[in-house]
């Protein structure tokens, strides 16, 4: 049995036409006849029923056929390991994007990358940070970039840039003739919060640890609203709600003045976020996470500052 043979009878079962089959594969029908009839008496079984203008499929043929498309598909896949071993930037990359960086990071790295590897596009998945590290480990995602701290995890990682946080406020707050906020006037405001399964959410608890018990029900007066994302988040900010605090990058202009909101830093120290991508350690094309991470380091995102460290 040769993989020529699989790929003869997978063209007649397409075609269903011995004549047809033989000019799709590019070789003379006499040739594909006799290979067919030679795999036919290997495994002691007639694979196609000959006779009339059509050839039809026996139904342990049909078995036989889906078997061999598999075995086709294998082989390609093969084939493409190999490509892409020779050239690590050729084919797809799976990457995996946490929630509270996916919006603002991906159009920018997308057109970047179109620009500066368009042999390699992206495959984008946006989850939490346990699920992007479970899609690692199984092999679904090739890299993934999510912020620290991380659950042991047994990878390798490289650190991407520094984020600050910023204070969102209502445009008529009484906080907006402050330059900075400290961290622990929060405590006396209504907070917005992102849904547990966030780490952006456990985040801005470490900021100001005061609405932790505030942000569970049974502990007197609930103080902190949840949303699902940082953009509702935003629009109830905008409403009159609370306050809310963001990563600096889904600000596009700290000083705007015709919006809604108004954006305040924090007083130093100044509370951040440290932004990395992460990988298998036997993912084998790692000119591939190279490449993304320049594209990265290329991309000027609002207020970020970039670390050049290897973890």
């Amino acid at each position: 049995m040769t993989l020529t043979e699989l790929k003869y009878i997978v063209a007649v079962a397409r075609a269903k036409h011995f004549g047809h089959a033989a000019e799709a594969c590019f070789v003379a029908q006499p040739t594909l006849s006799v290979a067919i009839k030679k795999l036919e008496d290997e495994l002691g079984v007639m694979l196609f029923e000959r006779g009339g203008a059509e050839v039809s499929v026996t139904p342990l043929g049909a078995q036989i056929v889906a078997q061999a498309e598999r075995v086709l598909e294998q082989t390609a896949a093969i084939k493409e390991l190999a490509k892409q071993n020779k050239d690590p930037l050729a084919g797809p990359l799976r990457l995996g994007v946490i929630y509270t960086i996916g919006p603002y990071l991906l159009p920018p790295l997308v057109k970047t990358m179109i620009e500066t590897t368009p042999q390699m596009p992206l495959i984008l998945q946006e989850n939490y940070t346990v699920k992007l590290l479970e899609l690692l480990r199984q092999g679904e995602l090739d890299a993934a970039i999510m912020a620290l701290p991380l659950p042991e995890h047994g990878m390798a990682m490289q650190t991407l840039y520094d984020e600050p946080f910023v204070v969102a406020m209502p445009k008529n707050h009484p906080w907006i003739n402050r330059e900075r906020i400290p961290a622990e006037d929060l405590k006396s405001e209504t907070m917005l919060l992102l849904g547990a399964g966030h780490c952006f959410r456990d985040q801005v608890l470490e900021v100001c640890p005061e609405m932790a018990r505030f942000s569970t029900p049974g502990n007197g007066m609930q103080r902190t609203f949840e949303g699902s994302s940082l953009e509702t988040i935003r629009h109830m900010v905008a409403s009159g709600i609370g306050l809310t605090v963001l990563p600096r990058a889904s600000v596009a202009d700290m000083d705007a003045q015709d919006g809604m909101l108004q954006y305040r830093y924090f007083e130093d120290p100044q509370p951040s976020r440290r932004v990395v991508i992460v990988w298998r350690k036997s993912f084998t094309r790692k000119a591939a996470i190279d490449a993304l991470c320049d594209a990265i380091a290329q991309i000027r995102l609002p207020g970020v500052v970039a670390v050049e460290t290897t973890a």
